[in-house]
């Protein structure tokens, strides 16, 4: 049987620091002196793509809820159960444009 996969929709937030203040909760802080408490079972680990500050996967549906400050910038589809980041695939439909069929298909610029 395939199982299926739980995926979330997160954001990369940047944060001056993330402590574990239980097993259930994290102390986050952001670069703007806002301090909330994330619950553990939202964060997702560390995106290491971030080199100049220490980032985080965060879901976005709790940082709506919280006065961290992060932007839509970066997101993406993470699995649930192994954190790690799923592709994001975008689909775009093509619709060619009409163009009238013509009687005579000579090209004057090329004709002797």
């Amino acid at each position: 049987m395939k199982s299926e996969i739980k995926r979330i929709k997160c954001a990369s937030v940047r944060l001056a620091s993330l402590v574990r203040i239980s097993d259930r909760a994290y102390k986050a802080s952001d670069f703007n002196g806002n301090t909330d408490i994330i619950p553990a079972s939202q964060v997702f680990g560390r995106d290491y793509s971030v080199s100049k500050s220490d980032a985080y996967w965060i879901s976005l549906w709790i940082l709506e809820k919280k006065s961290i400050t992060y932007s839509y910038k970066k997101v993406a589809w993470i699995d649930s159960d192994t954190g790690e980041v799923l592709p994001t695939y975008i689909v775009e439909h093509h619709t060619p444009e009409r163009h009238e069929p013509v009687s005579d298909n000579t090209i004057q610029d090329l004709r002797r």
